[in-house]
């Protein structure tokens, strides 16, 4: 029975900030949802997307080492996360033009237009979830997230 007792104390009589930590993480889950939906109703893959929004954000070019870190992978996911994208022209590699052994990967026009095409929808989707809070709330929100990512 103790371990029982000892189980049941740390899953549902947690510190104040533990509670607070994993409130935050469900609630990001939820959010995040609802766009992971969007992307599925139009046939598309949320974390290829976010891949593309990653290096469109670093001006379309960018090592792949910098965008697995950008998105917490490993070197070596980044590598698997990579060949759909560029299977289906969204991408391309190149050599980089001072390091040979390194290689850039480049965000293609097509999937610029994949971007332009479905990220207004998208944020519109988002947008309307995250409208449950009203802007002084918001901007509260970005302050506390703000506050936490830089401890």
């Amino acid at each position: 029975m103790f371990v029982k007792d000892e189980l049941y104390k740390l899953v549902l009589e947690q510190p104040f900030a533990t509670g607070a930590f994993f409130t935050l993480v469900e609630t990001t889950a939820n959010v995040v949802a609802v766009s992971e939906k969007y992307w599925q109703n139009q046939g598309l893959n949320g974390a290829r997307i976010r891949i593309l929004v990653e290096i469109a954000k670093q001006g379309g070019s960018m090592l792949p080492s910098e965008l697995a870190e950008q998105i917490g992978v490993t070197k070596a996911n980044i590598t698997l996360l990579l060949v759909p994208l560029e299977k289906e022209g969204y991408i391309i590699r190149n050599g980089h033009a001072e390091d040979g052994r390194k290689t850039v990967i480049s965000i293609t026009e097509q999937g610029e237009t994949l971007l332009l095409e479905h990220l207004p929808d998208n944020r519109l989707a988002v947008a309307e979830r995250m409208s449950r809070l009203d802007e002084q709330e918001l901007s509260q929100l970005i302050v506390l997230l703000g506050k936490l990512n830089r401890s």
